[in-house]
């Protein structure tokens, strides 16, 4: 099943386009991670496609009604800030609303979502302290639990694994591939190229507002790209835990 198109797909800010001729679908079970450097259009991309910025051409997501839209998509924005000091559990029960009618108390399959939520991101011993009051990654971690929870056919996260430690990361990662693996779709910008290449399926370059490559992590990263892009060179090896990516140098 197909969880995304983009068709034609332009995002202007004043007279000029940031992004054009976008031309996208993403299917069950992908993990796509969208690259690109500071500025290339990733975090505009999704926002635009949900329907939260003007564009221009087809976005699937942005033409459903506001609740379908909610019940099809979860979306995990960059800024990480909780406005109010309410408890973890209440927080994340918050990601079940699209499931509920007006004035409907959470039931059991609601409470067994935010349970397994909160264990995914090791949350378990967190449920009644209050969110404001949790360390930025913490905190993180809470928001990316409520999306978890949500339980939709896609997630879009904007920058997951900012402000993490590297377990939580790994952790993170882990957990957005094996949600993948069971069907979910989930596409992420990601900054560090050593996670994409690792754990995402397919990656999508974004540069100088269009799409620049598209497949497999060992297909996207070559050297050529690497440079041209990204203005680096790395090494690149495959293992048996998956490839290892790291940056050496700026070209």
């Amino acid at each position: 099943m197909t969880q995304v198109v983009l068709s034609d797909f332009a995002v202007a800010r004043g007279p000029c386009d940031v992004l054009g001729d976008i031309n996208l679908s993403v299917g069950a079970g992908e993990f796509v991670g969208l690259l690109g450097p500071n500025g290339a259009g990733k975090t505009t991309l999704m926002r635009a496609a949900l329907g939260l910025m003007p564009h221009r051409g087809q976005s699937s997501l942005s033409e459903l009604p506001i609740k379908t839209r909610a019940r099809h998509v979860a979306w995990l924005p960059q800024a990480r800030e909780i406005g109010w000091p309410v408890s973890v559990a209440d927080l994340v029960t918050l990601g079940r609303l699209p499931h509920l009618s007006p004035g409907q108390r959470p039931g059991a399959a609601d409470k067994a979502a935010i349970e397994a939520a909160l264990a995914r991101m090791g949350l378990e011993g967190f449920a009644t302290r209050i969110a404001t009051q949790l360390s930025g990654g913490e905190q993180a971690r809470v928001l990316i639990a409520r999306a978890l929870a949500q339980d939709t056919g896609l997630l879009m996260a904007d920058e997951p694994s900012a402000g993490l430690d590297p377990a939580h990361q790994l952790g993170l990662m882990e957990t957005l591939a094996q949600e993948a693996a069971r069907g979910r779709s989930v596409i992420a910008s990601l900054h560090d190229l050593g996670l994409a290449a690792r754990f995402c399926t397919r990656l999508v370059v974004l540069f100088q507002g269009g799409i620049v490559a598209d497949g497999p992590p060992q297909d996207v990263l070559t050297p050529d790209l690497l440079a041209r892009v990204f203005h680096i060179r790395a090494f690149v090896q495959h293992t048996e835990d998956g490839p290892i990516f790291q940056p050496l140098g700026v070209v």
